[in-house]
């Protein structure tokens, strides 16, 4: 662990965040809702630009549909990812508690698979090319993940190990029931909405726009796949695990994201290689795509 300066790490509570963006008497309005409604709303806009270019997978009608579905994936996949992979024995005995989404509690990679599902429910029903329609979602995802990644940082909540780095911050932390400063840590929430949102969204969208890559189904969302888990793998070097899992971290020499990434890292490889072969041509009169 290394040494830290405390006196010159910015304090969490310096910067007058707090987790509730408005009150509304009966009811809190929090970020983290805030940060889900504008990842969908966000990414629906995007999505509706990306459909309009030559060789769309589907029509404005079924991006409709997506939407809904997605979201519902998100949000029932996320919570029960979160359930199943970081903390099962605690609800387990309050199951009550796993309703409570305000609470924050999200799993990326359970809000991965319940989006997935939803895609291919929705391709399933109107006959879409499924692959095709990952790759578009895939370049909308960096936008949701950037607003929850902030939303992390405004909850004080999965923080980054300590560090000295001139940037560290102070999280309020509960030490033997009170709440005091903790020590300089990373900011790793905001690494994360870097890399995962900021940078990944760039990426793909380079990818979209300025190649060919939309043509060869499984080549957009397999570059998601991978470069999602290159840097999550790499961020939890810097991230504490959740304090749950630190018995499991210590005795499989990984956290729990790590081991969940390796999957998306080495399918996203899997889909950029085999993309070509699945290259599809587009008919320039009708903007419509075929399998050639």
């Amino acid at each position: 662990m290394p040494t830290t300066d405390q006196s010159n790490a910015i304090a969490w509570t310096d910067l007058h965040l707090s987790p509730v963006a408005l009150h509304l008497g009966f009811f809190d309005l929090r970020w983290y809702s805030l940060a889900y409604l504008a990842g969908i709303f966000l990414g629906y806009w995007y999505l509706l630009k990306l459909l309009k270019q030559p060789g769309a997978p589907m029509a404005r009608r079924h991006a409709d549909d997506l939407v809904f579905y997605a979201a519902l994936g998100i949000i029932l996949g996320g919570r029960l990812g979160y359930v199943l992979f970081y903390n099962l024995p605690f609800y387990a005995q309050h199951p009550i508690e796993a309703l409570k989404l305000w609470d924050g509690g999200m799993s990326f990679h359970g809000g991965l698979v319940g989006t997935v599902l939803g895609i291919l429910y929705l391709s399933w029903k109107q006959k879409l090319p499924a692959l095709r329609i990952h790759d578009y979602v895939a370049c909308v995802a960096p936008i949701g993940l950037f607003f929850g990644r902030l939303a992390n940082f405004v909850n004080h909540e999965l923080w980054g190990a300590p560090t000295n780095v001139p940037w560290a911050i102070r999280f309020p932390e509960v030490v033997a029931g009170m709440t005091v400063l903790g020590p300089p840590r990373h900011p790793s929430q905001l690494y994360e909405a870097l890399l995962e949102g900021a940078v990944l969204f760039a990426i793909l969208a380079w990818m979209f726009w300025k190649t060919q890559a939309r043509y060869e189904p499984g080549k957009l969302v397999g570059a998601f796949g991978f470069f999602y888990g290159v840097f999550r793998f790499l961020v939890e070097f810097v991230r504490e695990p959740d304090p749950q899992l630190t018995g499991f971290a210590h005795a499989t020499g990984l956290h729990m994201g790590q081991w969940l990434s390796l999957p998306l890292i080495f399918g996203g490889i899997w889909l950029m290689w085999t993309a070509k072969a699945r290259r599809v041509r587009v008919e320039p009169t009708l903007g419509t795509a075929s399998v050639s």
